[in-house]
């Protein structure tokens, strides 16, 4: 083992192996600084034939291996365990945008790629790269893809499944997979690449990735109206397909709590208050006039408390400020007990109506802070007060979690929609999860890497 970390320096250049305690630091404590961890070091790997020299390395001398990319993770997926054994290994340097083929719609890109240089790759040749969070100048398209990021645009897009057509991944015993074609058809086998979506690090690591690409619209009409309930909203949902169809891109909705919450972070961003607030957002290409008109027109023959349409640009971009905000005014305005659950969209007024009631029966007063992408039936459902005090609201977790958790899986819904497992969820998945599927998953785990080296400690 003493010669683990000089050979680790070889591959990787002196300059980017961190050993000091100090170094390390900002790679062993996760994004919502729920999860502290050590690191025997913290690799920082510039190719794709580095990372595939680091491994094998690893994996000679039986070194746990934690993947890390933009640190964003809410579930402490990307957090090494206190043993101080674990190797992080950091991809922001694989960050080339390798291919950009605009004729097949495709860009390719390595996975230390923010998101935000993905989309802007895209936008500068006149294309759409659909993904949208709010962390996007942060997280990575390798973190992405290891929790099949959703984002506002899924309801026109979809998650990162869809949206990617080729992998590159370093497996477990340090071969390199490359199916980085950029096809839409192809029927020889097994799809490979859907084994390392989703997967969070745990069956290999992602080293690039050919994505899939859109016109860029050069037509979006943008509002926010308020309405009385989450039933009025859905309601709303499905009259707005009917009318736009596929142009309506995106539909988020706020409940009275968020807004609370983002009044005391942000009252200039708030255009007014409703029990409920929707984002609607339509996109398309040619004259944006028509478009606008078009919403306006629809919304001047609605009920509503009270709404607002972006007129440019700017009004646009203040209304989509609102929304992203949120994650970062809630860690600003304290601990909370995260939920990131989806149910069929049909089903999201009688989650909200029926797991509220029998929260606020086991905790009188409860607070639950709902917002989310209704138009896919994704909520974050969140409890930021149980009981007064609030020292003890993480005392009240495993309470919270099994009535949340019980409803969004009576109604056919899941515990992770976009944020993936991580450390947060592991043995509530193991309660919740198909007994079957979860066997399948650890049958794959096993047999790519028998040893369990591949981000150890979490739901495999």
């Amino acid at each position: 083992m003493n010669d683990f970390l000089p050979a680790l320096a070889a591959i990787v250049g002196p300059q980017h192996l961190l050993a000091d305690d100090i170094d390390t630091a900002p790679y062993t404590l996760d994004w919502r600084r729920r999860y502290q961890g050590t690191a025997l070091a913290v690799a920082r790997p510039g190719s794709t034939v580095e990372v595939s020299e680091v491994v094998k390395l690893c994996r000679a001398h039986k070194v746990a291996i934690v993947p890390q990319g933009g640190n964003t993770s809410t579930c402490g997926a990307a957090t090494p365990d206190g043993s101080g054994r674990q190797l992080v290994l950091a991809l922001r340097r694989l960050n080339a945008i390798r291919h950009v083929d605009t004729d097949n719609n495709a860009l390719t890109v390595e996975a230390g790629v923010t998101l935000l240089e993905a989309q802007q790759a895209a936008e500068a040749a006149g294309r759409l790269f659909p993904l949208s969070l709010a962390s996007q100048g942060t997280c990575q398209i390798g973190g992405n893809l290891s929790t099949n990021a959703g984002g506002v645009a899924v309801l026109r897009y979809g998650t990162m499944r869809e949206l990617t057509l080729g992998l590159e991944a370093v497996l477990p015993d340090g071969r390199v997979l490359n199916q980085l074609q950029g096809l839409r058809k192809d029927t020889t086998g097994l799809d490979l690449k859907q084994l390392f979506i989703g997967a969070e690090g745990q069956l290999g690591l992602i080293t690039a990735a050919t994505l899939k690409l859109y016109p860029l619209p050069s037509a979006h009409a943008t509002a926010v109206v308020g309405v009385g309930d989450i039933e009025t909203a859905i309601d709303w949902l499905n009259r707005l397909h009917h009318r736009f169809g596929d142009r309506l891109t995106a539909f988020e909705v706020m409940d009275a709590s968020c807004q609370q919450v983002l009044l005391r972070h942000h009252p200039s961003l708030m255009p007014f208050s409703a029990p409920w607030l929707i984002l609607i957002e339509l996109s398309d290409g040619g004259d944006p006039a028509p478009l606008n008109d078009a919403l306006v027109e629809w919304l001047s023959v609605q009920t509503m408390a009270d709404g607002v349409v972006a007129q440019n640009e700017s009004e646009r971009r203040k209304l989509w400020t609102l929304r992203e905000e949120i994650s970062e005014s809630q860690r600003k305005d304290g601990p909370s007990i995260k939920h990131d659950i989806a149910v069929p969209t049909s089903a999201l007024p009688r989650l909200v109506r029926d797991c509220a009631a029998d929260l606020d029966q086991a905790f009188p007063g409860v607070r639950i802070v709902a917002f989310g992408h209704a138009g896919d039936g994704n909520l974050h459902y969140n409890v930021s007060y149980t009981r007064p005090g609030n020292a003890d609201l993480f005392d009240d977790e495993d309470t919270v979690n099994a009535i949340v958790y019980d409803h969004v899986y009576r109604l056919g819904g899941t515990l992770a929609a976009e944020h993936g497992v991580g450390q947060l969820k592991k043995d509530w998945l193991v309660r919740y999860k198909d007994p079957l599927a979860l066997e399948l998953m650890r049958t794959i785990k096993r047999a790519l890497d028998p040893d369990g080296l591949m981000n150890p400690g979490k739901w495999l």
